[in-house]
């Protein structure tokens, strides 16, 4: 295990928050607004909805909630590499 460095631990937790929410604003402006009329070619089975549609109304909440979990499992083992009690 590794002594606790205040200053390594937050630059890595700032790291995850920027890639986390970097690729959350890139799927969420990327498929909703930017490529919306390639993804509107594609509908979903069972619903008839465009795909586009789906990501500019629902998709990327999705993915906020994924990447909120992803979130907790690399915070989770950095608190343990650092050894960080909540």
């Amino acid at each position: 295990m590794v002594p606790v460095s205040k200053t390594t631990y937050w630059r890595t937790n700032l790291i995850y928050l920027i890639s986390l929410l970097t690729l959350w604003f890139a799927v969420s402006y990327g498929c909703g607004i930017l490529f919306v009329n390639e993804l509107d070619k594609i509908s979903i089975p069972g619903t008839g909805f465009k795909l586009g549609f789906w990501f500019a109304q629902q998709g990327s909440i999705y993915i906020f909630v994924v990447l909120i979990f992803v979130y907790v499992k690399l915070m989770n083992r950095l608190d343990r590499k650092y050894q960080v009690l909540e």
